[in-house]
Protein backbone atom coordinates (compact mmCIF):
# COMPACT_ATOMS: atom_id res chain seq x y z
CA UNK A 1 0.00 0.00 0.00
CA UNK A 2 1.52 3.30 -1.20
CA UNK A 3 2.37 5.88 2.15
CA UNK A 4 -0.70 8.52 0.73
CA UNK A 5 -3.16 5.65 0.61
CA UNK A 6 -1.63 3.93 3.81
CA UNK A 7 -2.31 7.75 5.73
CA UNK A 8 -5.67 8.52 4.28
CA UNK A 9 -7.21 4.62 5.56
CA UNK A 10 -5.37 5.69 9.20
CA UNK A 11 -7.21 8.91 9.06
CA UNK A 12 -10.41 7.18 8.39
CA UNK A 13 -9.61 4.62 10.78
CA UNK A 14 -9.09 7.13 13.97
CA UNK A 15 -11.30 9.82 12.91
CA UNK A 16 -14.03 7.63 12.02
CA UNK A 17 -14.48 10.45 8.81
CA UNK A 18 -14.66 8.56 5.18
CA UNK A 19 -16.02 11.56 3.30
CA UNK A 20 -19.34 13.82 2.88
CA UNK A 21 -21.32 12.32 5.51
CA UNK A 22 -25.42 11.68 5.31
CA UNK A 23 -27.48 14.62 7.82
CA UNK A 24 -27.92 14.17 10.90
CA UNK A 25 -24.73 13.84 12.14
CA UNK A 26 -24.22 12.14 15.93
CA UNK A 27 -21.46 12.81 17.97
CA UNK A 28 -21.29 9.57 20.19
CA UNK A 29 -18.05 8.52 22.65
CA UNK A 30 -16.33 7.30 20.17
CA UNK A 31 -15.71 10.02 17.54
CA UNK A 32 -14.34 12.58 20.50
CA UNK A 33 -10.94 13.10 21.09
CA UNK A 34 -9.53 14.50 24.31
CA UNK A 35 -6.02 15.98 24.71
CA UNK A 36 -4.19 18.59 26.96
CA UNK A 37 -3.48 21.73 25.57
CA UNK A 38 0.09 23.36 25.88
CA UNK A 39 -1.46 25.11 29.26
CA UNK A 40 -2.60 21.50 30.34
CA UNK A 41 0.63 19.79 29.88
CA UNK A 42 2.88 22.75 31.96
CA UNK A 43 -0.04 22.56 34.34
CA UNK A 44 1.31 18.40 34.64
CA UNK A 45 5.04 19.52 34.59
CA UNK A 46 4.37 21.74 37.73
CA UNK A 47 1.97 19.04 39.18
CA UNK A 48 4.87 17.00 38.68
CA UNK A 49 7.73 19.00 40.45
CA UNK A 50 5.66 19.90 43.41
CA UNK A 51 4.93 16.42 44.12
CA UNK A 52 8.84 15.42 43.71
CA UNK A 53 9.16 18.41 46.12
CA UNK A 54 6.44 17.06 48.49
CA UNK A 55 7.96 13.55 48.72
CA UNK A 56 11.58 14.95 49.18
CA UNK A 57 10.69 17.57 52.12
CA UNK A 58 8.01 15.88 53.20
CA UNK A 59 5.28 18.44 53.16
CA UNK A 60 2.12 17.62 53.49
CA UNK A 61 0.78 21.14 52.95
CA UNK A 62 2.51 20.41 49.26
CA UNK A 63 0.75 16.95 49.01
CA UNK A 64 -3.00 18.72 49.28
CA UNK A 65 -2.01 21.18 46.55
CA UNK A 66 -0.30 19.29 44.33
CA UNK A 67 -3.54 16.50 44.50
CA UNK A 68 -6.18 19.24 45.00
CA UNK A 69 -4.95 20.92 41.41
CA UNK A 70 -4.19 17.64 40.13
CA UNK A 71 -8.14 16.75 40.73
CA UNK A 72 -9.27 19.93 39.23
CA UNK A 73 -7.38 19.20 36.36
CA UNK A 74 -8.62 15.54 36.10
CA UNK A 75 -12.66 16.85 36.27
CA UNK A 76 -11.87 19.18 33.60
CA UNK A 77 -11.42 16.17 30.93
CA UNK A 78 -14.39 14.87 31.89
CA UNK A 79 -16.40 18.00 31.47
CA UNK A 80 -14.69 19.08 28.05
CA UNK A 81 -16.04 15.49 26.85
CA UNK A 82 -19.38 16.47 28.15
CA UNK A 83 -19.38 19.65 26.53
CA UNK A 84 -18.88 17.87 22.84
CA UNK A 85 -20.73 14.19 23.68
CA UNK A 86 -23.90 13.61 21.74
CA UNK A 87 -23.94 16.82 19.56
CA UNK A 88 -26.14 17.03 16.59
CA UNK A 89 -24.80 18.93 13.69
CA UNK A 90 -27.22 19.21 9.90
CA UNK A 91 -26.19 20.90 6.90
CA UNK A 92 -28.00 24.59 6.59
CA UNK A 93 -28.05 26.69 3.80
CA UNK A 94 -24.94 27.89 1.52
CA UNK A 95 -25.67 31.42 -1.02
CA UNK A 96 -24.34 31.14 -4.33
CA UNK A 97 -21.00 33.44 -4.80
CA UNK A 98 -18.71 34.17 -7.45
CA UNK A 99 -15.38 33.11 -7.77
CA UNK A 100 -12.64 34.63 -5.63
CA UNK A 101 -15.75 34.95 -2.76
CA UNK A 102 -15.62 33.02 0.26
CA UNK A 103 -18.71 30.82 0.22
CA UNK A 104 -20.41 30.66 3.75
CA UNK A 105 -21.74 27.77 4.53
CA UNK A 106 -24.84 27.18 7.62
CA UNK A 107 -23.99 24.12 9.99
CA UNK A 108 -26.87 23.58 11.92
CA UNK A 109 -25.90 22.39 15.64
CA UNK A 110 -28.14 21.12 18.11
CA UNK A 111 -28.08 20.23 21.78
CA UNK A 112 -30.70 17.14 23.01
CA UNK A 113 -28.96 17.09 26.50
CA UNK A 114 -30.49 19.42 29.46
CA UNK A 115 -27.25 21.67 30.17
CA UNK A 116 -25.70 23.98 27.71
CA UNK A 117 -22.50 23.65 25.83
CA UNK A 118 -21.02 26.22 26.25
CA UNK A 119 -17.26 27.98 24.59
CA UNK A 120 -17.68 25.48 21.19
CA UNK A 121 -15.85 26.47 18.47
CA UNK A 122 -15.94 25.18 14.28
CA UNK A 123 -13.66 25.41 12.10
CA UNK A 124 -12.55 24.07 9.12
CA UNK A 125 -9.81 21.40 9.47
CA UNK A 126 -6.96 22.64 7.12
CA UNK A 127 -7.09 26.10 9.41
CA UNK A 128 -4.88 25.90 12.44
CA UNK A 129 -6.69 26.65 15.46
CA UNK A 130 -6.28 30.34 16.94
CA UNK A 131 -7.64 32.02 19.80
CA UNK A 132 -9.02 34.56 17.25
CA UNK A 133 -11.69 31.86 16.37
CA UNK A 134 -14.98 32.82 17.57
CA UNK A 135 -16.75 30.72 20.05
CA UNK A 136 -20.35 30.05 20.75
CA UNK A 137 -22.77 28.24 23.16
CA UNK A 138 -25.73 25.93 22.50
CA UNK A 139 -28.49 26.40 24.95
CA UNK A 140 -29.76 23.51 26.52
CA UNK A 141 -32.32 21.49 23.75
CA UNK A 142 -31.99 24.05 21.56
CA UNK A 143 -30.60 25.01 18.03
CA UNK A 144 -28.17 27.35 17.09
CA UNK A 145 -26.92 27.96 13.20
CA UNK A 146 -23.41 28.68 12.70
CA UNK A 147 -21.36 29.65 9.27
CA UNK A 148 -18.13 28.70 7.72
CA UNK A 149 -16.18 30.43 5.44
CA UNK A 150 -14.73 28.81 2.56
CA UNK A 151 -12.10 30.44 0.14
CA UNK A 152 -13.18 29.71 -3.83
CA UNK A 153 -10.74 29.81 -6.55
CA UNK A 154 -12.91 28.44 -9.08
CA UNK A 155 -16.32 28.20 -10.62
CA UNK A 156 -18.80 25.18 -10.03
CA UNK A 157 -19.58 23.42 -7.44
CA UNK A 158 -17.52 23.44 -3.78
CA UNK A 159 -17.57 20.64 -1.77
CA UNK A 160 -17.48 21.37 2.39
CA UNK A 161 -14.25 20.44 3.53
CA UNK A 162 -14.00 18.67 6.89
CA UNK A 163 -14.80 20.43 9.65
CA UNK A 164 -13.36 20.20 13.72
CA UNK A 165 -15.96 21.03 16.59
CA UNK A 166 -13.99 21.74 19.30
CA UNK A 167 -14.11 23.04 23.03
CA UNK A 168 -11.20 24.20 25.63
CA UNK A 169 -14.08 24.68 28.54
CA UNK A 170 -14.25 24.70 31.34
CA UNK A 171 -10.50 25.98 32.01
CA UNK A 172 -8.46 25.80 28.74
CA UNK A 173 -6.03 22.71 29.91
CA UNK A 174 -8.60 19.94 27.62
CA UNK A 175 -8.93 20.28 23.92
CA UNK A 176 -11.62 18.19 23.30
CA UNK A 177 -12.94 17.74 19.42
CA UNK A 178 -14.60 16.18 16.57
CA UNK A 179 -14.06 15.98 13.07
CA UNK A 180 -17.08 16.10 11.00
CA UNK A 181 -17.95 16.82 6.80
CA UNK A 182 -22.32 17.24 6.33
CA UNK A 183 -23.14 16.11 3.15
CA UNK A 184 -23.30 19.81 1.13
CA UNK A 185 -22.16 21.69 -1.62
CA UNK A 186 -22.27 25.55 -2.63
CA UNK A 187 -22.34 26.89 -6.32
CA UNK A 188 -19.66 28.89 -7.28
CA UNK A 189 -20.03 31.03 -10.39
CA UNK A 190 -17.28 32.71 -12.84
CA UNK A 191 -15.68 35.95 -11.70
CA UNK A 192 -17.48 38.99 -13.48
CA UNK A 193 -14.21 40.22 -15.82
CA UNK A 194 -13.31 44.00 -14.50
CA UNK A 195 -12.25 44.93 -17.80
CA UNK A 196 -15.64 44.07 -20.19
CA UNK A 197 -16.47 46.08 -22.79
CA UNK A 198 -20.12 47.78 -22.88
CA UNK A 199 -23.05 44.88 -23.41
CA UNK A 200 -23.01 44.16 -26.86
CA UNK A 201 -25.86 46.07 -28.33
CA UNK A 202 -26.74 45.16 -31.98
CA UNK A 203 -26.67 41.40 -31.41
CA UNK A 204 -30.36 40.37 -32.44
CA UNK A 205 -31.41 42.90 -29.87
CA UNK A 206 -35.33 43.71 -30.34
CA UNK A 207 -36.96 46.87 -29.85
CA UNK A 208 -38.55 47.82 -26.92
CA UNK A 209 -40.41 50.82 -25.09
CA UNK A 210 -39.66 52.72 -21.54
CA UNK A 211 -42.30 50.37 -19.61
CA UNK A 212 -40.06 47.39 -20.32
CA UNK A 213 -36.96 48.40 -18.24
CA UNK A 214 -34.10 50.85 -18.36
CA UNK A 215 -31.97 51.81 -21.52
CA UNK A 216 -29.09 54.26 -22.08
CA UNK A 217 -31.44 57.19 -23.37
CA UNK A 218 -32.41 59.41 -20.80
CA UNK A 219 -30.91 59.86 -17.04
CA UNK A 220 -33.18 58.39 -14.48
CA UNK A 221 -31.75 59.22 -11.41
CA UNK A 222 -29.35 57.97 -8.30
CA UNK A 223 -29.56 54.79 -6.67
CA UNK A 224 -27.12 53.35 -3.66
CA UNK A 225 -23.97 51.47 -5.30
CA UNK A 226 -23.24 48.08 -5.17
CA UNK A 227 -20.04 46.29 -5.46
CA UNK A 228 -21.46 44.18 -8.71
CA UNK A 229 -22.44 48.02 -10.45
CA UNK A 230 -20.08 48.81 -13.62
CA UNK A 231 -17.17 51.60 -12.96
CA UNK A 232 -18.88 53.58 -16.21
CA UNK A 233 -22.14 53.47 -14.32
CA UNK A 234 -20.76 55.12 -10.74
CA UNK A 235 -21.38 59.20 -10.51
CA UNK A 236 -17.95 59.77 -10.31
CA UNK A 237 -18.53 63.75 -9.95
CA UNK A 238 -20.39 62.95 -7.02
CA UNK A 239 -17.78 60.78 -5.15
CA UNK A 240 -15.11 63.54 -6.34
CA UNK A 241 -16.97 66.02 -4.18
CA UNK A 242 -16.60 63.22 -0.96
CA UNK A 243 -20.21 62.36 -1.13
CA UNK A 244 -21.58 58.92 -1.17
CA UNK A 245 -20.96 55.95 -3.95
CA UNK A 246 -23.99 56.14 -6.11
CA UNK A 247 -24.85 54.76 -9.48
CA UNK A 248 -26.06 56.20 -12.53
CA UNK A 249 -29.47 54.85 -13.72
CA UNK A 250 -31.43 55.34 -17.28
CA UNK A 251 -34.96 55.42 -18.81
CA UNK A 252 -35.32 55.09 -22.01
CA UNK A 253 -37.29 53.82 -25.57
CA UNK A 254 -34.47 52.27 -26.75
CA UNK A 255 -33.98 48.99 -27.12
CA UNK A 256 -34.25 46.73 -24.01
CA UNK A 257 -34.06 43.16 -25.42
CA UNK A 258 -30.37 41.66 -25.91
CA UNK A 259 -28.69 38.11 -26.60
CA UNK A 260 -25.25 37.33 -24.77
CA UNK A 261 -23.40 35.12 -27.36
CA UNK A 262 -20.05 32.84 -27.07
CA UNK A 263 -19.87 32.85 -30.52
CA UNK A 264 -19.69 37.00 -31.13
CA UNK A 265 -16.57 36.80 -28.42
CA UNK A 266 -13.04 37.33 -29.58
CA UNK A 267 -11.23 34.22 -30.83
CA UNK A 268 -8.31 35.27 -28.73
CA UNK A 269 -10.59 34.38 -25.30
CA UNK A 270 -10.21 31.79 -23.54
CA UNK A 271 -12.97 29.30 -21.94
CA UNK A 272 -12.71 30.96 -18.64
CA UNK A 273 -12.27 34.56 -20.41
CA UNK A 274 -15.22 33.95 -22.00
CA UNK A 275 -17.46 32.84 -18.97
CA UNK A 276 -15.92 36.20 -16.76
CA UNK A 277 -17.35 38.33 -19.98
CA UNK A 278 -20.67 36.90 -20.04
CA UNK A 279 -21.10 36.70 -16.22
CA UNK A 280 -20.33 40.84 -16.07
CA UNK A 281 -22.70 41.23 -19.10
CA UNK A 282 -25.44 39.79 -17.10
CA UNK A 283 -24.80 41.69 -14.21
CA UNK A 284 -24.81 44.93 -16.57
CA UNK A 285 -27.72 43.82 -18.15
CA UNK A 286 -29.76 42.73 -14.91
CA UNK A 287 -28.98 45.82 -13.73
CA UNK A 288 -30.28 47.98 -16.69
CA UNK A 289 -33.57 45.89 -16.30
CA UNK A 290 -33.00 44.33 -19.72
CA UNK A 291 -34.57 41.45 -21.09
CA UNK A 292 -31.02 39.07 -22.03
CA UNK A 293 -30.35 35.74 -23.59
CA UNK A 294 -27.88 33.65 -23.13
CA UNK A 295 -26.67 31.36 -26.09
CA UNK A 296 -23.08 29.23 -24.88
CA UNK A 297 -22.56 25.80 -26.59
CA UNK A 298 -24.88 23.21 -25.50
CA UNK A 299 -27.37 25.68 -24.21
CA UNK A 300 -29.55 28.34 -25.13
CA UNK A 301 -31.64 30.80 -22.61
CA UNK A 302 -34.15 32.77 -24.09
CA UNK A 303 -34.37 36.20 -23.68
CA UNK A 304 -36.31 37.02 -20.04
CA UNK A 305 -35.60 39.28 -16.52
CA UNK A 306 -35.53 38.78 -13.03
CA UNK A 307 -33.63 36.84 -10.46
CA UNK A 308 -34.25 33.13 -11.52
CA UNK A 309 -33.21 34.28 -15.00
CA UNK A 310 -30.09 35.41 -13.62
CA UNK A 311 -29.52 32.72 -11.30
CA UNK A 312 -30.48 30.27 -14.22
CA UNK A 313 -27.86 32.01 -16.85
CA UNK A 314 -25.26 32.45 -14.09
CA UNK A 315 -25.69 28.43 -13.21
CA UNK A 316 -25.07 27.52 -16.98
CA UNK A 317 -21.83 29.49 -16.80
CA UNK A 318 -20.65 27.81 -13.11
CA UNK A 319 -21.58 24.57 -14.76
CA UNK A 320 -20.42 25.07 -18.16
CA UNK A 321 -18.35 21.92 -18.93
CA UNK A 322 -18.15 20.17 -15.66
CA UNK A 323 -20.59 17.53 -14.66
CA UNK A 324 -24.12 18.10 -12.81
Amino acid sequence: MKPASLHTALQRWLFRVSGPEAAPITLGQRRIFVLPTRFGLALGATLAVMLLASINYSLSLGYALTFLLGGVAWMSIHHAFRNVVDLSIAPGRVEPVFSGTPARFGIVLGNPGTRPRTGLQLRPTHSPPTTATESFDLPAAGQTRQHVAIATTGRGWLQLPRLTLETYYPLGLIRAWSLIQPDMRGLVYPAPDAHAPALPYGMDEQPGDGAHGRGHDDFAGLRHHQPADSPRHVAWKAVARGGTWRTKTFDGGGRSTIWLDWQTLPSTLDTEARLSRLTRWIIEADQEGLEYGLRIPGTTLGPARGAPHRHACFTALALFGHPQ
